[in-house]
């Protein structure tokens, strides 16, 4: 009848020890660098093409070497005649000005075109949003977004949400600052003064109600 007590005692003391010699004693990573978008305005917004954006390179009067692509994860395309020329972190006017440069070796006096078929947009740029949304994901900003516009993107909140706790991280002049938001005042109760501007680079935090 003694047994019974002794061998629950001894699981309990194998489990301690098990857990104990399972913690984490790795090294923690160092923090993730800070990715500044340089838009403070936005209506000052001018798309930067990003990895995953398809292009669509149009050379006038030479569409042998008019293409279409898709930007490579390390930010670069190649096209007839161009090859490994970085694309993310510009607009499309400047990439068709340096495309130009590189075909006038072949081509004389080239006329390019590069039009964005297909939008992510350079991680720096995009609008993350983690935590109690109905879809978290990382959405390609479009000017003039607002929280209402990243809501209806994300599918809403979750029931678990407490979308009055929501805040942004922003990064201002190389400093993360974080903002509050009343998501739910503004998606439940129809709140538009709860709306607000959102700029390249925020990432929305939806916290989890307490119950």
């Amino acid at each position: 009848m003694k047994i019974k007590p002794l061998i629950t005692v001894s699981i309990c003391v194998f489990i301690l020890g098990f857990g104990v010699g399972c913690a984490n004693h790795y090294p923690d990573l160092p923090p993730a660098s800070i990715q500044r978008s340089h838009v403070v305005n936005p209506y000052d917004y001018n798309y930067l093409i990003g990895p995953g954006d398809q292009l669509s390179i149009f050379v006038w009067r030479n569409t042998e070497v008019s293409s279409s692509v898709v930007v490579r994860p390390d930010g670069k395309i190649t096209t007839p005649l161009v090859e490994d020329l970085i694309a993310s972190g510009k607009t499309s006017t400047a990439l068709a000005r340096e495309i130009e440069q590189v075909l006038g070796t072949y081509i004389r006096d080239p006329i390019v075109t590069v039009m964005i078929t297909g939008f992510q947009g350079p991680y720096s740029e995009q609008v993350r949003v983690i935590g109690e949304a109905a879809r978290p994901q990382a959405l390609a900003y479009r000017q003039g977004m607002t929280a209402l516009d990243v809501m209806i993107a994300v599918g809403g909140l979750t029931s678990f949400a407490a979308g009055d706790r929501a805040s942004v991280v922003r990064i201002i002049k190389g400093e993360q600052r974080q903002f509050a938001l009343r998501l739910e005042s503004l998606i439940k109760d129809g709140e538009i003064e709860a709306n607000a501007d959102i700029l390249p680079g925020d990432i929305i935090i939806i916290p989890e109600a307490w119950f």
